[in-house]
């Protein structure tokens, strides 16, 4: 029996979610020899291949005569650049904070999706909805822990990544709907890598290469990250986020229990109570999409 459109998005967001927890774990493995800016590069160079090879299996973007231009190419452009910040600033957390930790604050993107949809999608957005993106920011701040004895500028660098990562979300809802997504994908892809190589030598440059089985991790790093990019875009546009949006905290338990089998790490203090306020606040926020759609569904069908 094949999937709807909705069950096949949520099945898309799900994988991308665990290939992104794989691509966390081997840059928090790898961010021991290898600066951020080094690991970002090389994510963005082995994560075009994916792309690359669902574009050129394309058939309808074959018989539209393998059209490599897009109209909205400066927001592209833009995209790619936000993708640069982004990814930088999440691949120095993981060197430094737990990968729980790192991963839960990357979380509050799902809260900042709501405050960029006003400005960028014209969407109206109710007290209702302001109030739980409220409630998920204190669970931000208590997990990032200001005051506290452990406390870093490093706890920083997610929210700033989860900020970015939103704003490459929302702006992928607008691209025209005639355009691939993993060409949309290898417009930031190309970008993001561009910005990362030029990073480079600027924090450091390039380390020699200390064994080979590094290259297969890097490799590993770029295929998982490549991939769960374009899955989580092409559910972006096959299904509204309020139906997906809910399966993205699966994300938080797994980082934990990921982080406790390969790295030992259990933050239950650091964690705990924010990242349920995060939880929270962005189930709040959905419970509002989902009576806002069935209210306006309601009044298409009366009239």
């Amino acid at each position: 029996m094949p999937l709807n459109k909705t069950t096949l998005a949520i099945v898309y967001s799900l994988v991308a979610i665990m290939f992104f927890d794989a691509m966390g774990l081997l840059i928090k493995h790898l961010s021991v020899h290898y600066t951020a800016a080094e690991l970002s590069a090389y994510r963005n160079i082995f994560g075009l291949v994916p792309s690359g090879l669902v574009l050129w299996g394309s058939v309808a973007w074959h018989r539209k005569g393998r059209i490599w231009k897009v109209r909205q190419w400066r927001l592209a452009l833009l995209r790619g650049a936000v993708l640069t910040v982004a990814q930088l600033s999440f691949y120095i957390s993981l060197g430094v904070l737990s990968f729980a930790t790192a991963s839960t604050i990357t979380y509050a993107n799902a809260l900042f999706l709501v405050a960029l949809a006003v400005p960028l999608l014209g969407e109206k957005v109710g007290a209702m909805r302001w109030s739980a993106v409220l409630v998920g920011f204190v669970g931000v701040v208590l997990v990032v822990g200001p005051g506290r004895d452990t406390f870093s500028n490093a706890a920083l660098m997610p929210l700033l990544a989860a900020f970015c990562y939103a704003f490459v979300g929302v702006t992928a809802r607008t691209m025209d709907d005639d355009v691939p997504t993993p060409l949309i994908n290898l417009y930031s892809t190309v970008i993001a890598a561009i910005g990362a190589f030029a990073l480079v030598p600027v924090l450091g440059g390039f380390s020699p290469l200390r064994a080979p089985s590094d290259l297969i991790w890097i490799a590993g790093m770029g295929a998982f990250g490549g991939t769960a990019v374009l899955l989580m875009i092409t559910a972006y546009r096959m299904a509204d986020q309020s139906d997906l949006a809910p399966f993205s905290y699966f994300g938080i338990p797994i980082a934990f229990v990921l982080g406790w089998v390969f790295y030992d790490e259990a933050p239950w203090s650091e964690l705990f109570p924010g990242a349920l306020l995060i939880i929270f606040g962005g189930l709040i926020i959905i419970w509002r999409e989902r009576r806002l759609r069935q209210s306006q569904t309601t009044t298409s069908s009366a009239t």
